[in-house]
């Protein structure tokens, strides 16, 4: 279950609890009036099954509470009441299979920030793939795409593509079009200190029997791999198992790819390089066209708009 409060203006408190009280799914519902100082107002608590969320939000939308107030989420990791246990009977489905719109919307939305910590994230993923490849490990390959951040913001092109939040999908496309660039910059900038140190040459990506070929290999399975990838993330995010998502991160070369095209670059071969690329372009999409084809199953069943609120820069 999710625990809901809502901070509402005093003279929308009666219908605020009208609709919680009409809606399947809700229990405990607590008045607190007066309580709220900024916004100032009455606070009104709930828990509600997973599964009735979408709806319920949609309802306090409905009212304005998101503009005169304000509405907040939190995961309940127990309860432990009667009243809750006939909360989820009566609501439809199941929580496991529930999409919260507006959870995902914002959740996205924060994942798709540009900022430094994005960066440094994306910069030091790079620079491990750089030396899994250099090194011919495997195994840093797979530390690369487990630091790697980039599922976040391809996530969030998906959502907006499907709620048509073209400010989702903008913001997220700003972050993967300058991102990346500017992670395989500061790669090359690291594999050109390490050429000049001495610490390699170009023998490092020569011959054909390398275990890391596979990051630059383009195929079939490239966009296979991808397209799973991307349907397990996104499945994962729109429900509670979200510890799945780890297993995504070591299953697309999007990160090795971006690291294997900088040393390529930095070591003059540009067969690799442009291959490395052109791997790294089928993951993104791969990943993006999956995760877009699951919303759109899901959103066949959870249908609830959203409330369209501008996204926060902060």
């Amino acid at each position: 279950m999710l625990h809901l409060r809502v901070i509402c203006p005093p003279e929308h408190t009666d219908d605020v609890v009208a609709r919680l009280n009409e809606l399947p799914g809700v229990a405990h519902v607590v008045v607190l009036p007066g309580a709220a100082v900024k916004p100032p107002g009455d606070v009104i608590e709930a828990d509600v099954a997973r599964e009735a969320t979408d709806e319920i939000i949609s309802a306090l939308c409905g009212l304005g509470i998101d503009h005169s107030g304000g509405i907040t989420l939190e995961q309940i990791d127990t309860a432990l009441s009667d009243a809750a246990d006939e909360a989820e009977e009566k609501a439809p489905g199941d929580g496991a299979d529930a999409v919260v719109w507006e959870e995902l919307v914002a959740r996205t939305g924060e994942e798709s920030r540009f900022n430094a910590t994005f960066m440094a994230f994306l910069s030091i993923a790079c620079l491990l793939a750089a030396v899994g490849v250099i090194t011919d490990s495997p195994v840093t390959i797979v530390g690369a795409m487990v630091v790697g951040p980039e599922f976040g913001p391809l996530a969030a092109v998906a959502v907006g593509l499907v709620r048509r939040r073209w400010d989702l999908v903008r913001r997220a496309a700003m972050v993967l079009v300058v991102g990346f660039p500017l992670a395989m910059l500061i790669t090359a900038g690291g594999t050109a200190l390490g050429n000049a140190a001495g610490l390699f040459d170009a023998s490092a990506i020569a011959g054909e029997d390398h275990q890391v070929d596979f990051v630059y290999e383009v195929g079939p399975w490239s966009l296979i791999v991808a397209l799973l990838a991307g349907a397990a993330g996104m499945l994962s995010m729109t429900s509670a198992k979200s510890a799945a998502l780890v297993g995504v991160f070591i299953s697309v070369t999007t990160v090795p790819a971006a690291g294997y095209a900088s040393i390529a670059a930095i070591l003059g071969n540009w067969g690799r390089a442009t291959e490395s690329v052109v791997q790294l372009a089928i993951n993104l999409l791969g990943i993006v066209l999956a995760a877009t084809v699951v919303l759109l199953v899901r959103r066949a069943t959870w249908t609830t708009s959203d409330a369209g609120r501008p996204l926060s820069n902060g």
